[in-house]
């Protein structure tokens, strides 16, 4: 595992996303868009007994197509005069996906050097990255630079992935990040609340507030681990800013 310096960490957007279904029940759902979740939900069931109007509320969040980003979490590190680093950690959140999205894609390009920013999320190449750009072209925003990556080889993509790099090429299974922070012996978001109880607070207990809280912890924990994998000291609590 390669050991990144001070001045690359320094221009790593670390992130996390949280998001739910895009409406608060099946019944609620387009009628044009049932039949294509009814399907969805004949593939992803797994007994006969499972009703596609509930696996709409347990499930719909974790797919673009049906889904909807509420909050996104981002951190970045600093260092002071003495080189000590510094976790400074932000929600964006809101009802209005679009105004979201076009929010973040405006902290991407006004905040950082896009020559030089490279995104981190754990698992964030197969969920967090795609579910973004999809979601953003849903509302016909563009995509930032550090998103577009159409005709990119492989080796061109400079996004992190904090599971990816666990996995060494095993391509077997996912390893979940909260298994990973006890592991690293880093305390885990799973204080707060469990990921699969996302749209219940958000749909039946109106609660963004703690969503976010959640999700930041996971930006959080998603830094240190990339830290700690990359044989830099984890930073201390006192350091973690939430802004």
């Amino acid at each position: 595992m390669r050991t990144y310096p001070k001045q690359v960490l320094k221009s790593i957007l670390f992130l996390d996303i949280e998001t739910v279904s895009c409406v608060s029940s099946y019944q609620e759902l387009d009628d044009a868009l049932k039949p294509l979740w009814d399907k969805k939900a004949a593939i992803i069931r797994k007994t006969d007994q499972e009703k596609a109007s509930d696996l709409f509320f347990e499930k719909a969040a974790i797919y673009a197509e049906f889904g909807k980003v509420i909050v996104i979490g981002l951190g970045i590190v600093t260092f002071d005069e003495h080189d000590v680093p510094t976790l400074r950690v932000k929600a964006l959140n809101g009802h209005d996906e679009k105004a979201l999205l076009q929010e973040f894609k405006e902290v991407l390009e006004t905040s950082f050097q896009q020559d030089r920013l490279r995104l981190c999320a754990h698992n964030g190449k197969e969920f967090d990255f795609p579910y973004l750009c999809r979601r953003m072209l849903v509302h016909g925003i563009p995509l930032p630079r550090a998103l577009d990556i159409a005709g990119k080889k492989p080796w061109e993509v400079a996004h992190l992935d904090t599971m990816e790099l666990w996995k060494f090429g095993d391509r077997k299974s996912f390893t979940p990040l909260h298994l990973l922070a006890i592991l690293f012996g880093i305390s885990s978001s799973k204080e707060l609340m469990e990921g699969s109880k996302v749209n219940h607070y958000y749909y039946t207990g109106n609660n963004l507030g703690k969503i976010a809280a959640y999700c930041l912890q996971d930006v959080v924990v998603t830094a240190q681990l990339f830290l700690k994998m990359n044989c830099w000291k984890p930073i201390q609590p006192v350091d973690i800013v939430f802004t």
